[in-house]
């Protein structure tokens, strides 16, 4: 290529890397950064923010944990987690929803599973999915050192294609009242169909599904909103550290089978 097209499509270049800066800076923490890390460290970037939380935060103090991660992930690493925002949102629909029995699918390192862990109601249980058992020996330990017992949150390592049939039978979750759907978008809407398919969703049963926006699950928005079973509200957010990458968490409300 010579230098007088090179310069032809200078300004294209700029205007694209000023237009998209806040992704390219996504990319560079979550994958360039990361792997750099994660080569020079021999650990993952979960272990790595677990022994910050260790060395950092108050054991038996979901707040505290919390909020150690939140600082973790802002000063050091960027954790790719629910974050502060989006996190009050969820709080304030499982104190609302009271929910008896709460299912999330996507533990990841256990953030969301410690915010509805400390808003469930008195003898609320939650069951929460991971399919990595690498980052689920990291949830587990977190969960713990939150203080929650497996009384109250007990973690699955597992797809969550295999695990939903089993739910009944091998876990006694008879109803999900509230669902957190945090995994895959990709396969947020198999896993619902699921949940239906093994009438484990009681009518009023709360839906939760994080990531709708960015990096987006439309075959899902489009089945739950044009199914007839549900109602649907998007409360809108941006992704931690990231406000100008629009997300969003999606609410949803079964009616019932139909």
């Amino acid at each position: 290529m010579s230098p007088a097209i090179a310069l032809a499509f200078l300004p294209l270049v700029v205007t694209l890397l000023v237009r998209y800066r806040h992704y390219f800076r996504l990319l560079v923490r979550t994958v360039l950064l990361r792997s750099l890390r994660d080569c020079l460290s021999g650990l993952r970037m979960e272990e790595r923010a677990f022994s910050y939380v260790l060395t950092h935060a108050l054991p038996g103090d979901p707040g505290h944990i919390l909020t150690t991660l939140d600082h973790w992930s802002s000063h050091c690493e960027y954790l790719s987690h629910m974050g502060p925002a989006k996190g009050q949102i969820l709080m304030r629909l499982v104190e609302e929803k009271a929910p008896a029995s709460a299912l999330e699918l996507g533990t990841y390192c256990g953030y969301s599973t410690l915010l509805i862990a400390r808003a469930l109601p008195p003898g609320g249980r939650l069951l929460t999915v991971e399919r990595d058992p690498r980052t689920a020996a990291v949830a587990e330990k977190l969960i713990r050192l939150a203080g929650f017992d497996e009384h109250t949150v007990e973690l699955i390592v597992g797809r969550s294609e295999e695990v939903i049939p089993r739910l009944r039978t091998q876990y006694q979750l008879s109803r999900a009242d509230l669902v957190l759907l945090a995994h895959r978008p990709r396969c947020y809407l198999r896993d619902l169909q699921l949940l239906e398919g093994h009438a484990l969703l009681p009518a009023g049963a709360t839906v939760l599904a994080d990531h709708v926006l960015f990096p987006g699950a439309p075959r899902f928005l489009q089945y739950a909103k044009s199914c007839g079973r549900y109602r649907c509200r998007l409360h809108h957010t941006g992704l931690p550290d990231f406000p100008a990458i629009k997300d969003g968490i999606t609410q949803l409300t079964y009616a019932g089978p139909g």
